[in-house]
């Protein structure tokens, strides 16, 4: 029987991991608002991310290392309400894992519970493998996610592609492995060589997601304000912009201002009698 994925009415864990054997690619996005979400589910995006990158596109911070969990859990439960057929995916912020197993069960369990989530991702390699298992044995799915991690920017000195040392390469093959056995459903990969991506995608039966690993990847993953141009701050050299929000935003704002001043707004049929 053929894989049609525009059946599937909910996307679940067990469904998703169908995509990757009919060898049919993901979309995946970011998400932080109600009408945003809404959208992207009625157009059929598979899967939703609330990233910690509503830290830098959203809230304007330098970087994502201050998001906290009541942020993320906030703008998980608003999403959520935009959703009916995406999985959606709670991003573990920074330090909410890394103290101690048992704050990473809680934590996460907090993303399904309070916010909607239908399960988690967590950033780094073998050395989570052991926290990755506890969350998964509370009943939590988990969502890998190696090459660079944003969570480390200043332990890697910056936004680096990471494995194209041998040494880093092969810590990254086996950090994918590990996760998977761990009992990952998916794995982000992300600022990887692509031939790097092509040969973890390969060797793994969960699909992987990539954002700057190569179109070998099950799927691909971008911030939602990086691909429709409305975030001008910074802009990523995987990143395809398929609109330019912030210049129609601009050509709008300053159409409506000369209306204001000119009295054009509002007209006789904008107003009450």
């Amino acid at each position: 029987m053929q894989f049609n994925p525009e059946k599937i009415s909910k996307i679940t864990i067990r469904n998703i991991k169908k995509f990757k054997k009919a060898d049919v690619k993901i979309s995946v996005l970011t998400a932080y608002d109600y009408p945003t979400a809404m959208i992207m589910d009625k157009v059929g995006i598979e899967m939703v991310l609330v990233g910690d990158t509503l830290n830098t596109v959203f809230c304007g911070q330098e970087n994502n290392l201050s998001a906290t969990m009541d942020q993320m859990i906030y703008h998980t439960s608003i999403v959520k309400r935009g959703l009916k057929r995406a999985m959606l995916i709670g991003d573990m912020p920074f330090m909410s894992f890394q103290a101690s197993a048992e704050d990473a069960v809680r934590n996460a369990g907090r993303f399904l519970k309070e916010g909607g989530a239908d399960c988690v991702k967590v950033e780094g390699g073998v050395e989570v493998v052991p926290t990755v298992k506890r969350i998964i044995d509370a009943g939590i799915p988990v969502m890998g996610h190696v090459g660079l991690t944003p969570q480390s920017v200043h332990r890697f000195g910056g936004y680096i592609v990471r494995g194209r040392k041998p040494e880093v390469r092969q810590y990254l093959l086996d950090s994918a492995k590990a996760l998977e056995d761990a009992g990952c459903f998916s794995i982000v990969l992300e600022s990887i060589p692509s031939s790097l991506g092509k040969e973890i995608t390969e060797s793994m039966d969960i699909p992987t997601i990539g954002i700057g690993a190569g179109p070998d990847c099950d799927g691909q993953v971008l911030v939602i304000y990086d691909m429709i141009g409305f975030f001008e701050d910074y802009q990523p050299t995987f990143v395809r912009k398929y609109d330019n929000f912030a210049e129609r935003m601009k050509k709008a704002v300053t159409q409506y201002m000369k209306d204001v001043r000119s009295g054009g707004f509002p007209s006789e049929e904008e107003s009450y009698s």
